[in-house]
């Protein structure tokens, strides 16, 4: 059988479709192109309407592409709006998120692959599929889920309702799996969740993100051979802690790189977001990064348009971000999601000024980029190559051009140039 995963939106989606990817290959299936493949696997998001609309259109264009493909659908959208996406064309299962670990082993194996959209899946159906090797499905870097689910209640995001309550990976279970990767090949781990810093909180006995990381350090000084980089993906501003910080900051097996959401620099709007914490107390969590690690990546996410914002809120924003230490902005235009608290709320931004006020933001997130290009000039860092080879990504997220020569997946030396722009040194 030919198979086709198709991904949206975050990291956790990604290791998500990198499961799939082990499972169907564990079942002999062969990857391929989504116009020729017998089962196209969609794993959506929903963070806003541009994400589900984008799924739609992708379902669409393949069923015009590819009539005899079976569909298969998952991810958050197919969670919150199923019976939206079975209705579309050649869509033969809409999978919730709650029975992803099963999909691929029940579609495989169900002879005619056609399953009702209202069919569960048995607990006793999942396995174990075979790693896969660093290039599948373009992935350079290893993506790890170590856990799922939010209960935090910030006011726009569905997310708790598509993922559900916090689950994590015993940490015993997430040492084997790195483990697994490394022997696969795997140089980079990205170790991400829905809700990160939450990791551990649900075990028996408690755990925490920060005693995981500890146990991956100690795993680097066992073996230092190996040489692998872990990067931390998104962490909510409250849940990065000094702790880990300080590990970041001592252990060269973490990569110096930082997603932290500030989501609006106005407290007004972080108050009605439900974000639990001020301006003051991000901007005082950004400096001490800065402080400790001149050179890291500090990225984070902000939403423009949300409803009640004011000009001077909005110019609040701006302000901010353009005299902030950090290195890159993901803007998110208001959406609303139904479910939400946000939706009811009043004073909504209209369309047009919500994509005037974005893409504004953009912008001084682009100077922010070249600042940070700016004060790397010169330096010296350990980078792993991508993709044919000539490119590479250093452990503070700069992504270089160099020399061809190298092939993917391997650890050079390269000295910034310019933005974009590396020279290999030894």
């Amino acid at each position: 059988m030919k198979y086709s995963v198709i991904t949206f939106g975050c990291r956790v989606n990604q290791a998500d479709s990198l499961g799939f990817e082990q499972d169907l290959r564990g079942e002999g299936a062969v990857a391929s192109a989504p116009e020729e493949a017998d089962l196209v696997v969609v794993n959506t998001c929903s963070v806003t309407a541009t994400a589900d609309q984008g799924a739609r259109q992708t379902i669409r264009r393949i069923a015009r592409s590819n009539p005899s493909a079976r569909i298969v659908v998952t991810g958050c959208y197919a969670t919150r709006r199923p019976e939206e996406l079975a209705a579309l064309p050649n869509v033969h299962c809409v999978v919730t998120n709650d029975d992803k670990a099963r999909l691929v082993p029940v579609i495989v194996r169900r002879q005619n692959g056609e399953l009702s959209t209202s069919e569960r899946f048995g607990e006793g159906d999942g396995s174990c599929g075979a790693i896969v090797e660093p290039g599948v499905a373009g992935r350079t870097a290893y993506t790890l889920r170590v856990q799922t689910g939010c209960d935090e209640q910030c006011s726009y995001c569905i997310i708790p309702t598509t993922r559900g309550l916090p689950r994590s990976s015993a940490p015993a279970v997430v040492l084997a799996e790195i483990e697994r990767a490394l022997r696969a090949g795997f140089k980079e781990i990205a170790i991400t969740g829905v809700h990160l810093g939450s990791y551990g909180r649900d075990l028996t006995p408690r755990s925490s993100l920060a005693s995981l990381l500890q146990m991956m350090a100690h795993l680097e000084s066992e073996s230092p051979r190996r040489g692998e980089v872990f990067r931390i993906s998104s962490l909510e501003p409250m849940d990065c802690s000094p702790t880990i910080i300080d590990l970041v900051a001592r252990h060269g097996v973490f990569a110096p790189h930082f997603h932290l959401p500030l989501q609006h620099a106005s407290d007004a709007m972080l108050a009605r977001m439900s974000r639990g914490y001020t301006v003051a107390d991000y901007d005082a969590l950004v400096a001490g990064i800065r402080d400790r690690m001149p050179h890291a990546s500090i990225g984070t996410d902000v939403i423009v348009g949300f409803p009640g914002e004011t000009d001077e809120d909005f110019s609040r924003l701006c302000s901010y971000l353009g005299a902030s230490p950090l290195t890159h902005v993901h803007v998110f235009p208001y959406s609303d999601r139904p479910g939400t608290a946000a939706t009811a709320m009043q004073d909504k931004v209209p369309p047009p000024v919500i994509r005037a006020r974005a893409a504004r933001v953009r912008e001084v997130g682009r100077r922010l980029v070249t600042s940070f290009w700016q004060r790397q000039i010169g330096a010296e860092y350990r980078a792993l190559t991508l993709d044919d080879g000539r490119s590479a990504v250093t452990g503070n997220y700069l992504k270089v051009r160099i020399p061809p020569g190298h092939a993917r997946n391997e650890w050079i030396t390269v000295r910034i140039d310019a933005e974009g722009e590396a020279t290999l040194t030894a």
